[in-house]
């Protein structure tokens, strides 16, 4: 199994892509995506489940992994603007980020990680996107530090499951719910009512999927 205890020279990368951020707080911001291998959580809805098993993708070098990025968005801007680097999976945090997010961040990106938070927290980050699993519960070192707290619901017991959290992220932390997507027309009407009884919630939507972009 893959931890995080030593910062990673290499990754095993399933794809990258330039695109718009489809969801949570950063939505509709263009973004440059790296979703690396390897995945311990397993939730049976998953739209990417081949990226659980790391073993069968490439790895890549940071330097290399940095390279396409600056390649593939024309070059970074840092006195313009940073451009948005998004780390996800499978479970990124399955793997020593310190490495990784410092070259980022001297390539001039603006780091942001997607994570159910269930691995021990590695790299440095402008952003954290939490978004808690029931199959394997987030650290609370996780918990604590992320920006953002984006839960799935696909049945109505998640509503329950996101207050959990809600009460234990920190008083700025912004907060979303989103439908599972094969479920959302049963779940929407749900979450409408249940976001204009609890304001503090906001709706999160996968617009990636409505406008066909990765």
């Amino acid at each position: 199994m893959l931890t995080a205890t030593q910062p990673t020279a290499a990754l095993p990368v399933m794809e990258s892509f330039y695109t718009l951020q489809g969801e949570g707080f950063h939505q509709g911001r263009a973004a440059y995506f790296i979703r690396l291998g390897g995945c311990d959580v397993g939730c049976f809805w998953c739209d990417v489940k081949e990226s659980w098993d790391a073993s069968i993708h490439p790895v890549k070098s940071i330097q290399e992994m940095v390279e396409q990025a600056l390649q593939e968005i024309g070059g970074a801007r840092p006195s313009e603007t940073k451009n948005l680097v998004v780390i996800t999976g499978g479970e990124p945090l399955m793997h020593n980020l310190d490495a990784l997010t410092l070259a980022l961040h001297q390539a001039g990106f603006e780091t942001n990680i997607e994570t159910s938070g269930s691995s021990p927290l590695s790299g440095y980050w402008d952003w954290i996107c939490l978004s808690p699993k029931k199959f394997k519960a987030p650290l609370p070192q996780v918990v604590a530090a992320a920006n953002e707290l984006k839960v799935v619901i696909y049945n109505k017991s998640d509503f329950t499951w996101a207050e959990k959290y809600a009460a234990q992220v920190s008083a700025n932390c912004k907060l979303y719910l989103q439908p599972e997507w094969d479920k959302s027309a049963e779940m929407m009407p749900l979450i409408i009512d249940y976001i204009k009884l609890n304001p503090k919630w906001e709706l999160s939507l996968q617009i990636h999927k409505f406008i066909n972009v990765p």
